[in-house]
């Protein structure tokens, strides 16, 4: 396992963390690690990403321990994969391959296969040629190709056709995710966003009180999940799980997860889960953020949950520094029952402001009125008196800025 980070970039302590994280995702993937190094850089060079000697140095090493595989823990691109499996004589793969080769493994329903395999396909076709350089010797005459020539190009242009089946298939999942919100129940909703193994399912599993996959791993799923959760008072949320993020995440990866990320942009709320304990929490915290920023989610409302608070040594007192930065975040830890009470009381007040409790006075020949507030609304009570009808509903701030402009009486803190 090989890191390459740049000169003056990254302290050693951080260097370390990364290629820990590596070695995680390697027993993710089912690899044993059996040994590790690293070189610093000015610069990537363009033939083996690391110097020749440093090469020259790993071909003894590996032999000596050994290896059948070289991980490294930065992208590669396809003519370095090709020079260093030559001269390494092992089979190498990037970290892009590494989460990759995760993904295929984890990925249980259709929608999160489909979104597996583009993201494969996409990384595959720039790096077709290293899969025919056995047929390299073989040459056409001039104006005539070669068979091994020939074979590449026919294989990229079936990925390149099975790219663009792929992107249409996952258009159509997010046209029918997009009909599905149309058709729930009108409620406010949140998405669970963060990086990968900070406890987003296992805070899912909390506020719900449903069977959810949890397991203490890298990705350990892959599937969007939505649950609905009582937050108190007859409020209720719609939390969505969603898969999370890594630092070094190429951006065609995020892409290919398009379909399953439209439920964090058409959330009220975004739920950032970090880990509390993780001596790296603020660079998780950056990289999430920076993937937020390259969807377009930066104007989002944000909750911070900092979770695993059960591992800290004095919960409050990081509370409090934390809370200079980030003036709302709540604590919490899946180990109690009552250990995700902070985020229920967050997300309540947060209903509250999202669907506040309103009575609206609609002259009773106003049917489109009514109808209105029947489809975007939730009508807790409806009673007619001396011509009018007075509805009493959870209704969205901003629908009520909209009834008020056009000259409706509406009340507020109305008990539900």
């Amino acid at each position: 396992m090989i890191g390459a980070p740049r000169k003056g970039s990254d302290e050693i302590a951080q260097v370390e963390e990364h290629l820990d994280e590596l070695t995680r995702l390697a027993d993710t993937a089912g690899a044993t690690v059996i040994g590790r190094t690293y070189q610093r850089i000015e610069s990537p060079s363009p033939n083996f990403y690391l110097g020749q000697g440093k090469v020259d140095e790993l071909k003894d090493v590996l032999a000596g321990a050994g290896a059948t595989l070289v991980l490294f823990d930065e992208g590669l691109s396809p003519v370095q994969g090709v020079n260093l499996e030559k001269h390494l004589g092992l089979r190498v793969m990037d970290r892009t391959e590494v989460i990759l080769d995760i993904f295929a493994t984890r990925a249980r329903s259709h929608e999160a296969r489909l979104q597996v395999e583009l993201a494969q396909l996409e990384y595959l076709l720039p790096r077709l040629t290293r899969m025919w350089t056995h047929l390299s010797r073989i040459r056409g005459g001039i104006g005539l190709r070669g068979p091994g020539e020939t074979q590449l190009e026919t294989d990229r242009r079936a990925i390149r056709r099975k790219i663009g089946i792929l992107k249409k298939r996952l258009d159509d999942v997010a046209d029918h995710r997009a009909n599905q919100r149309r058709g729930r129940r009108d409620l406010p909703s949140a998405a669970l966003v963060g990086y990968t193994n900070a406890g987003k399912s296992s805070l899912l599993k909390a506020l719900s009180g449903d069977d959810v996959f949890v397991e203490d791993r890298l990705f350990a799923t892959l599937d969007t999940l939505t649950r609905e959760v009582d937050v108190g008072e007859g409020y209720r949320f719609r939390v969505t799980d969603t898969v999370g993020f890594i630092r070094k995440l190429p951006h065609h990866l995020v892409a290919s997860f398009r379909a399953t990320l439209e439920e964090a942009k058409e959330a009220d709320l975004l739920l950032h889960v970090i880990d509390a304990a993780h001596p790296q929490w603020e660079e998780q915290v950056q990289v999430v953020e920076a993937v937020m920023e390259e969807m377009g989610l930066e104007q989002k409302r944000v909750v911070y949950v900092l979770n695993k608070a059960d591992l800290l040594t004095d919960a409050s007192a990081f509370l409090a520094q934390v809370r200079e930065r980030y003036p709302h975040a709540v604590l919490t830890s899946t180990v109690s029952a009552a250990g995700a009470a902070a985020l229920r009381y967050a997300l309540r007040s947060s209903a509250q402001a999202l669907r506040p409790v309103a009575q609206i006075r609609v002259p009773v020949g106003d049917g489109k009125l009514l109808a209105g507030l029947h489809r975007d609304a939730e009508v807790l009570e409806q009673v007619q008196t001396d011509g009018v009808v007075v509805v009493t509903a959870r209704i969205e701030a901003r629908l009520l800025g909209k009834l008020r402009r056009d000259g409706v009486e509406v009340v507020l803190g109305v008990d539900a």
